[in-house]
């Protein structure tokens, strides 16, 4: 009996889990938003704690158009420039390697795939990422990572030639970090809302493919 309630109220923390740490995102940016926006005005006769919940809708779209104006410099030589100088900060390269890790809108050599591989099996496949698209020490080779689950950050490193590589297009690291965490609850295809394909193409043909992008 005691069990059967004590595996219930987990479900149920499990459920609400998301929606509370969505809550918890939330409150914690229009605390922020609100605290930009005194912060601001606090200087001039504007009241912003007469309409509290309109100036922090401002300051959430001040925070916004800040980052959209940082996401453009950031494609630019002097955010580069920039990077190349910062870098030499006792460990800014460690901590920005691992905060790429999560960012799905890099392109080039430093973009995330989702791949399978044949890495722990001869009939089937294990999914994976290739946290860059360089080219491995091995000629014609390059770095697949298997995670292990539930332990995202753990797991085995191979060095796969390219034709042996099939990309898994439209994923990004978010959906297969969801795949790990599932246990296997949840299949790539429910995951990416696509059918099932016997026709992954290889490394080799993504290369080619993007190259003429």
């Amino acid at each position: 009996m005691f069990k059967k309630l004590f595996n219930t109220a987990l479900q149920g923390f499990f459920w609400i889990l998301p929606i509370l740490l969505i809550i918890f995102i939330a409150n914690w940016l229009f605390e922020k938003a609100a605290m930009l926006t005194h912060i601001l005005f606090s200087r001039t006769n504007v009241n912003t704690e007469e309409h509290l919940i309109l100036w922090t809708i401002v300051g959430v779209i001040i925070i916004v158009l800040a980052l959209l104006i940082i996401g453009n410099i950031a494609t630019t030589r002097f955010a580069s420039a920039f990077d190349l100088f910062i870098k030499k900060v006792p460990l800014y390269s460690t901590i920005k390697d691992i905060v790429d890790i999560f960012n799905s809108s890099k392109k080039g050599k430093n973009e995330v795939l989702v791949v399978a591989i044949k890495g722990f099996t001869q009939s089937g496949y294990n999914i994976g990422l290739m946290y860059s698209t360089k080219e491995s020490i091995v000629k014609n080779h390059y770095t697949v990572t298997l995670s292990m689950s539930p332990i995202p950050n753990g797991g085995f490193m191979f060095e796969v030639h390219q034709d042996d590589i099939l990309v898994i297009e439209g994923a990004k690291f978010n959906d297969n970090l969801n795949y790990l965490l599932s246990m296997g609850t949840k299949s790539m295809t429910e995951i990416l809302n696509q059918d099932s394909n016997n026709s992954l193409i290889s490394f080799t043909q993504w290369r080619q493919k993007h190259a003429s992008i």
